[in-house]
């Protein structure tokens, strides 16, 4: 950790994205008892993916929604998809996603630049109600300096909010650190610097075959 915190030199402010850098996704499902042990890792890829896509599509139309809707839509697809979906279950698993836990290298590291002298902060798609309830029963309160929504500018497109971001930062005179990616390539072109092994990304689960092919708008009618 030493030597990659040396490799920060000149960068002030680490901002991180939320759902799949600090917080595992996977964790909703697998403490959830009414899911099958051998379709929690089906369903976690599944929900995931369509959360994504539900996401793009919107933001390519102009057709806001709130992420927690996004997700929860997401949620019954993935649901209906593997013949899991029960009211029940739909709501136990949101609850849990308003939980997930920290990766379990994310205390220590957050820890560790804060030490050194960093300000860290989120950014995130999720709704400002949803972030406050994740950090809060995460323990992190006190690990970051802000914690940031698109929501707050309705913005769903990652380039458009790493725009404003990096606008933010060399308002400032500074350089922010920016964890996430799949957003890797847009970054270093608007001059933000990344770490990509601070942290690990969502980790892989198998791929369902149904996954690209079932493609639809979350406002279709289901056929």
């Amino acid at each position: 950790m030493t030597q990659k915190l040396r490799s920060l030199k000149g960068v002030r402010a680490c901002v991180f994205d939320a759902y799949g850098t600090l917080f595992d996704f996977a964790s909703a499902a697998a403490r959830c008892a009414d899911v099958p042990e051998d379709r929690r890792a089906a369903l976690t890829a599944l929900w995931r993916d369509k959360q994504l896509q539900y996401t793009w599509l919107r933001t390519l139309e102009n057709r806001y929604a709130d992420f927690w809707q996004v997700t929860g839509e997401a949620l019954y697809f993935a649901l209906e998809s593997l013949d899991l979906q029960t009211p029940s279950l739909h709501e136990r698993l949101m609850e849990l996603y308003l939980g997930l836990e920290p990766f379990v290298e994310v205390p220590a590291v957050l820890a560790a630049l804060r030490e050194a002298g960093f300000r860290t902060a989120i950014l995130s798609n999720g709704s400002p109600a949803m972030l406050d309830t994740l950090v809060k029963r995460s323990g992190l309160e006190a690990m970051f300096d802000a914690v940031l929504s698109r929501r707050r500018r309705r913005l769903q497109d990652p380039p458009e909010s790493l725009s404003i971001c990096a606008r933010c930062a060399r308002s400032r005179g500074r350089r922010h650190f920016v964890p996430v990616l799949q957003r890797l390539g847009r970054a270093r072109g608007l001059g933000l610097r990344h770490a990509r092994r601070l942290v690990q990304p969502l980790r892989p689960a198998p791929r369902t075959p149904s996954r690209l092919a079932r493609l639809r708008d979350p406002d279709a009618r289901r056929c």
